[in-house]
C-alpha cells in the first residue's frame, strides 16, 4: 500500500433511544439545502432521493421537537433553514472538524504511520 493513501476517517453522530438524531450526512444535507435553496436539488447533489432526504430531516425534527427547515418550501420560493437548523448544522460541522483535527494529531503522535486527514486527501486528489 502506498503511504500516500493512508487516510484517517471518522464517523461521528448523535443518537437517542429512538434512532439517529444527527450526523455528518444530515449536516451536509442541511448545508446543501442552505446553498441551493431546494431539498430536491440538495438530495440530487448528494446522491439520494427527495423522499430519503425529507425523511432524514423529518426524523431529526421529530426527535429534536424543533423544525430545521422553514414551513412552506415550494418550487417557486425554495427552502430556507430555520435558525435552529442553521445553528445545528454550523455547530455540528465545527465540532466534526475539531474532533477530526484532534484525532489526526493523536494518530500521528501515537501510531507509527504517516496518515493524512480526509480533507488533505481531497486536496491531493482533486
Amino acid at each position: 500500500m502506498n503511504p500516500d493513501h493512508r487516510v484517517m476517517r471518522l464517523h461521528l453522530w448523535i443518537e437517542t433511544d429512538t434512532g439517529l438524531l444527527f450526523g455528518l450526512g444530515r449536516a451536509l444535507l442541511l448545508q446543501k439545502i442552505d446553498q441551493l435553496g431546494s431539498i430536491k436539488r440538495a438530495a440530487d447533489e448528494l446522491g439520494m432521493s427527495y423522499r430519503a432526504a425529507w425523511g432524514k430531516i423529518r426524523k431529526s425534527e421529530e426527535i429534536l421537537g424543533e423544525k430545521l427547515i422553514l414551513q412552506g418550501c415550494s418550487k417557486r420560493d425554495g427552502c430556507e433553514l430555520t435558525e435552529a437548523g442553521r445553528l445545528l448544522m454550523e455547530k455540528f460541522l465545527l465540532w466534526y472538524d475539531t474532533v477530526e483535527k484532534e484525532a489526526l494529531e493523536k494518530a500521528r503522535e501515537m501510531l507509527p504511520l504517516r496518515i493524512k486527514g480526509y480533507s488533505e486527501k481531497k486536496k491531493t486528489v482533486d
